[in-house]
């Protein structure tokens, strides 16, 4: 596969790749400018090797290059801080309650996961770990992007109501589809 066949990709599939960013990100400004880094990456002339999954690949170095721009900003922040007095500073670690409900809700969507049957948990972790879009997800299991839509809600669904089992209440969390 060549550095410019990546390129295309991403130029073709720009606002998908910029929307699941967004999401994963919290941030349009930063999915947009490691994107555009990414980009930038891509413009070399030798072959990239062999690539599973493309579109995988390409977010997953816009993935690299904002965690990296994060901590590069993380770094300065606390260069031009280091000034402060440390009762001033807010401590943003969550507490030990918080830790501990986050770590229940863990486990309970994991029980979810294991529950779902090996087609569907199989879908879902190529939507959601590989980063694979529907119709790639379609081509790989042999069926149509309609029937991945479907396994997807039926599996987000499983795992929404395996938490809202664990905590107890009326409102759950909706997950992104």
């Amino acid at each position: 596969m060549s550095w410019a066949t990546l390129r295309d990709l991403l130029t073709a599939r720009y606002d998908d790749f910029r929307a699941r960013l967004t999401r994963r990100l919290g941030s349009e400004e930063l999915a947009r400018e490691s994107l555009q880094e990414t980009w930038l990456r891509f413009n070399r002339t030798d072959e990239v090797g062999v690539v599973r999954s493309p579109a995988g690949y390409v977010l997953q170095v816009a993935m690299n290059i904002a965690t990296d721009r994060r901590r590069s900003e993380q770094r300065m922040s606390r260069q031009h801080k280091g000034n402060v007095p440390l009762d001033v500073v807010a401590d943003d670690a969550p507490g030990p309650e918080r830790e501990i409900e986050a770590r229940s809700e863990l486990d309970a969507l994991n029980r979810a996961i294991a529950t779902l049957s090996p087609r569907t948990r199989e879908i879902l972790m190529a939507a959601r770990i590989e980063g694979l879009s529907q119709n790639e997800i379609a081509d790989r299991f042999g069926i149509s992007a309609r029937m991945v839509r479907f396994e997807l809600r039926k599996a987000l669904d499983h795992c929404e109501a395996g938490l809202t089992d664990q905590r107890g209440d009326e409102s759950p969390k909706r997950w992104p589809t």
